[in-house]
C-alpha cells in the first residue's frame, strides 16, 4: 500500500473507539510506529517532541487494543479502531475531545457505551447501596426477571399516548439489557457485529 507520510516521514493518526465510535485522541505514526502497531496488535506512536517510539499506555497501563487499521482516500491519514483500556487522555479523560462547543445529534445514542462501561465496572468493582451492583450479586435469575418485568412495562407503556411514559420505560428496559449483556459476557460491539452481519 503506498501510504502517504509528509515531508517529515509522519501520518496523522486518528484513535477511535471500536465499540462506542467515540474518537478518542489524534497522535502521530511514523513508518516504524505502523509496523509496531501491526506487529503487536497495540497501538504505537511516535512522539514529535520526545523524538522517539512510543508504545500507548506503556507507563500507565492504558493501552490500545488494535481491532481494525483503516486509511482515508488519500492515505495521508490512517483510523485506528482501537478497544481503550483506561484513560486516553493524559489529562485523566477517557477522550481527548472534551472540549464541547455544540452537543452532536447522536450524542445520546453513543452514550449507551459510556453506560456499558459503568455498568463494566459495578461488575468488577462493586459498591455497596449500587443497584447495579446488587443486581450482579443477586445473580442471572434476578437480572433476567427484571428484563422480563421490564418489556412487559414497555409493551403497556406503547399502547398508551403518552411519550414520555413510553421513553421512560425503554430506558429502563435498555440500562437492564445493558446488566443482562455484562453478565453473560456479551458485549454491544458482539450485538452490533451481528446486525451488521444480517444487514450486509
Amino acid at each position: 500500500m503506498d501510504i502517504k507520510f509528509d515531508e517529515r516521514g509522519l501520518i496523522c493518526a486518528i484513535a477511535q473507539d471500536a465499540e462506542s465510535g467515540d474518537v478518542l485522541m489524534q497522535a502521530y505514526m511514523n513508518e516504524e510506529a505502523l509496523q509496531k502497531t501491526l506487529e503487536t496488535g497495540y497501538a504505537h506512536y511516535w512522539s514529535r517532541s520526545r523524538k522517539c517510539l512510543w508504545k500507548k499506555g506503556e507507563t500507565s497501563g492504558h493501552v490500545q487494543k488494535v481491532k481494525g487499521i483503516t486509511f482515508d482516500c488519500d492515505k495521508d491519514c490512517v483510523l485506528l479502531s482501537i478497544e481503550q483500556t483506561g484513560a486516553a487522555c493524559h489529562t485523566g479523560s477517557r477522550s481527548c475531545f472534551f472540549n464541547v462547543e455544540k452537543e452532536e445529534e447522536g450524542a445520546g445514542v453513543r452514550f449507551l457505551s459510556e453506560l456499558a462501561r459503568v455498568i463494566d465496572d459495578r461488575k468488577q468493582h462493586p459498591e455497596e447501596g449500587s443497584y447495579t451492583s446488587y443486581l450482579f450479586e443477586k445473580g442471572i435469575d434476578k437480572i433476567a426477571k427484571k428484563m422480563g418485568e421490564e418489556a412487559v412495562e414497555t409493551v403497556i407503556a406503547s399502547k398508551n399516548d403518552k411519550k414520555e411514559e413510553l421513553v421512560g420505560e425503554v430506558a429502563d428496559l435498555l440500562y437492564h439489557l445493558l446488566v443482562l449483556l455484562r453478565e453473560k459476557e456479551v458485549t454491544l460491539f458482539d450485538v452490533c457485529s451481528e446486525l451488521k452481519a444480517r444487514h450486509s
